[in-house]
């Protein structure tokens, strides 16, 4: 028989399974990993560096960019941040407005995973099943902020506006007659929530389809079952925290252990995995999709019988609104300064963290009492999972890498801050 050499292969930055911005430098013995090294930076883009040239409001847009798969629940962290040096909270409503954003981003998190997840591992029909499910979900994200997905809509003091009264229908088109375009904008007549309440009434249906194709799939559960096993005290030890944590068996969830916003008031369950491997932490993420659908009922149920406002009455950190700004002078003179100068926050330090779509993402603000923040450190979610990938990624196959890179559910505009 051949010697069988030790070499040292790319993986990435170019191989579609790496995301088209991670290289891993893998040491092979055969087709087995003796180690993987991950060399991070390729897209580095100097967002934290950024925010410290920039006005407090100015930064949002920065932090919808950072992981551009779960854009609002980055906002919310960084604007909790604003709050917690400024002593203030916002308004009840626009608390059940952020929980129902950041539930529906939870889901829209997911469903980007389990589409990408599966077909790097060879399923096809998963990613346009899930493609489907997250039109309807960005098309929430637009009508709320104008946007499909940098929304800005999390601000200091509130949200940006109230939720739209009518959803947005389709136009007949060349490509579709009038009888399809009524069926198509049948769930479109009422509200925003009236739209979101319509979808979660078909989601969980949506998600029986997917595990229908998956969970029992014989080809699926080779390709994760006792892949990329981590133990309850190592996910500890390494800082895992979200579904790479909770597929480990540890039941750490902020909205249950630190809870913010208005997740005390609301009924959910933590899924929690037994062996810590990829086939765990996909379990964990299906059932998490399902009470993310069940918290957003309840969100939806609240804010229909409580109108109310969705922002603070104070022009100095909120402006004023546009019809005042057109006809009084002091509005103007207000929404001048807020738009071209900002507000400046007290002296101090503040951290503040919640449970993303991804695990713990947290950040840390330093003011130094001017407009502008002095440091924003930026917790990702993703960058203590990627460190372990060298240890999850020994011993096993060179196909393993792509499940263990799936499983991780990284992106790199949060890691390459």
């Amino acid at each position: 028989m051949s010697e069988i050499q030790n070499y040292t292969i790319n993986f990435g930055p170019q191989h579609p399974a790496a995301h088209g911005v991670l290289r891993l430098v893998l040491e092979m013995d055969g087709e087995v990993i003796e180690r993987a090294d991950p060399h991070i930076g390729l897209l580095h883009r100097a967002t934290e560096k950024l925010a410290e040239s920039k006005p407090y409001n100015q930064n949002i847009g920065y932090m919808d960019r950072l992981d551009y798969v779960s854009m609002m629940c980055n906002e919310h962290g960084y604007v909790m941040a604003i709050e917690k040096l400024l002593g203030i909270k916002p308004p009840v409503r626009a608390q059940y407005i952020r929980v129902m954003f950041d539930e529906i981003t939870r889901i829209l998190n997911h469903l980007l995973w389990l589409a990408a997840h599966a077909l790097d591992i060879g399923a096809m029909t998963m990613f346009l099943y899930c493609f489907r499910e997250r039109e309807d979900l960005l098309d929430c994200y637009e009508a709320a902020s104008g946007a499909r997905m940098h929304a800005t809509y999390y601000r200091p003091g509130g949200v940006y506006r109230d939720l739209p009264a009518q959803m947005p229908k389709y136009k007949a088109s060349r490509w579709h007659n009038a009888k399809e375009i009524a069926k198509m904008n049948e769930n479109r007549e009422g509200s925003l929530l009236d739209f979101i309440w319509d979808f979660t009434d078909r989601f969980p249906k949506r998600i029986d389809e997917y595990e229908t194709l998956l969970t029992d799939n014989r080809i699926w559960k080779q390709r994760t079952v006792g892949i990329g096993v981590v133990s309850k005290e190592r996910a500890l030890q390494l800082g895992f925290s979200g579904p790479m944590l909770r597929g480990s068996g540890v039941a750490w969830d902020l909205r249950k252990t630190q809870p913010y916003a208005v997740y005390e008031a609301m009924n959910f369950e933590i899924p929690i995995g037994t062996e810590g491997d990829c086939y765990d932490r996909y379990l964990v993420r299906i059932e998490e999709m399902r009470q993310s659908t069940h918290i957003v009922r309840q969100c939806v149920n609240w804010l229909r019988q409580n109108p109310g406002p969705v922002m603070l009455e104070n022009h100095k950190i909120a402006p004023p609104s546009r019809i005042a700004m057109k006809q009084d002078m002091e509005s103007l003179i207000h929404h001048f300064k807020l738009f071209s100068e900002g507000y400046s926050l007290p002296k101090g330090e503040a951290y503040a963290a919640l449970e993303h779509p991804k695990g713990e993402f947290g950040v840390y603000l330093v003011s130094d009492g001017a407009n502008k923040p002095y440091r924003v450190k930026i917790r990702a979610a993703g960058f203590p999972h990627l460190a372990a990938l060298d240890e999850m990624a020994r011993g096993h196959m060179l196909a393993d890498v792509v499940a263990i890179i799936g499983t991780q559910d990284i992106v790199f505009g949060e890691v390459d801050r």
